[in-house]
Parts: C-alpha cells; structure tokens; sequence
C-alpha cells in the first residue's frame, strides 16, 4: 500500500465520526482531502462544513458542500484534520501547508479533534519535522532572534502569505520535549500570531492509515 493509499484509508475512516444533520469542523492537506472527498459523499446528510483554509473550502464547495464562516458556528461536533508529526501524548507539529493559524482556531470550537494520519507521521519527540510559525510581517527578523534563542534554527519560508497576509518561519534541529511549555513561550513573542505546536489542545482521536488499514485510537 502507497502512502497515499494509507491516507486514504485514514480520511475515510473519519467518516464514522461524522453525526448526521452536523457542521463538520474540517482541516487542510493531502490526508484531509480524502476526507473531503469522502464527506462528499454523505453531503445531503449534513449542514456544512467550517473550513480552516481556503483550498479545503474550494474542494468543499466543488462537491456541493455549504461552508460556514467560523464566526457563525457557536461550536463544532468534530473537528478533521492532519498533522506532519504527533507524538504518544497526542501533541502535534501542525503548519506544513501554511493554514496553521485558521486550524487553531476551527480546533478550538471543536469538541472533538479527530486526527487523521498515515504511519509515517507517529514520532517519540516532536521537531524533525521543522516547527511552523506565522508572523506578522514586520516581525520578521524579531522573531527569528527570539527563537534563535529557543534553541531553534529559524527559516523564512520564501514566497509563502498565508490566507491571513502574514509570513512563515520553519524552525529546524528543535528537539520539543516539552511541547506545551515551548508552544506558551513561542506564542509570548511579539508579532508571532500563533505556532504549530498543537499541545494545549492535541487530539482526542487517532486514526493512522498503516499497511493494515485504518487503526483507530480513541
């Protein structure tokens, strides 16, 4: 089984989670998008969705699927999402493909986190995979010092804005071991507007697409 085929068959595992007549918190990347294609299927079962970028909101509506703003939903059932590492604790590196900041906040009215990965993804410590944080432009430079001083190894993602207009930093050779700790301090820098550490709020399930199909730990 490809690594794609593994994603698949964790976006579509997903699908059980799912509550009839529900808004479905859903998040961005390759894994999520066999999650869309499976909701996709449901679509006359549900309300909607509440998106966290703006490609999961194009696919979204392209298979029919009415998208909420955040800002109308009081809360979400579940939330779906990827991740690029998480650990035993069911913290998180999340931030790859630049979303981080709207999936913090769909995660954050979400009473459920379902977490959908392939088995390449499971780490004992976060941090091979480099640490995303969206800043505000001007700060730039600023926050690169400051997490020089983490320990980290920052770098300017070039010719990447985020959907909210700001810039990335991937911070590499960053051993977290205590991922709520550097989440709270990386968070504390002026002109960060948030970091890829989903710690404080990790997810409540696990489903990984291995060889064997989807394992779900919940």
């Amino acid at each position: 089984m490809t690594q794609d085929e593994m994603k698949k068959e964790a976006g579509w595992a997903a699908l059980k989670y799912v509550e009839k007549d529900s808004i479905v918190g859903v998040g961005t990347g390759s894994t999520v998008n066999h999650f869309i294609d499976a909701l996709g299927t449901i679509k006359d079962d549900i309300k909607g969705a509440v998106s966290s970028s703006e490609a999961s909101t194009e696919k979204l509506k392209g298979l029919g699927i009415e998208v909420f703003d955040c800002n109308d939903v009081a809360k979400l059932d579940i939330y779906v999402d990827g991740a690029d590492e998480i650990n035993a604790d069911r913290e998180m590196i999340k931030g790859g493909g630049a979303a981080l900041t709207r999936e913090k906040i769909v995660a954050a009215i979400s009473e459920k986190f379902i977490c959908i990965v392939d088995d390449t993804k499971a780490v004992d410590v976060l941090g091979a995979f480099p640490l995303p944080v969206e800043v505000i432009p001007m700060a730039r430079s600023y926050v690169a010092r400051e997490l020089v001083k983490l320990g980290g190894d920052p770098a300017y993602r070039e010719g990447v804005v985020t959907d909210n207009g700001n810039v990335i930093l991937d911070v590499h050779n960053m051993q977290i071991t205590n991922p709520k700790d550097m989440e709270n301090k990386i968070n504390a820098i002026a002109g960060v507007v948030t970091v890829g550490l989903f710690a404080h709020r990790g997810a409540d399930v696990v489903i990984t697409g291995t060889q064997e199909g989807a394992k779900i730990e919940d």
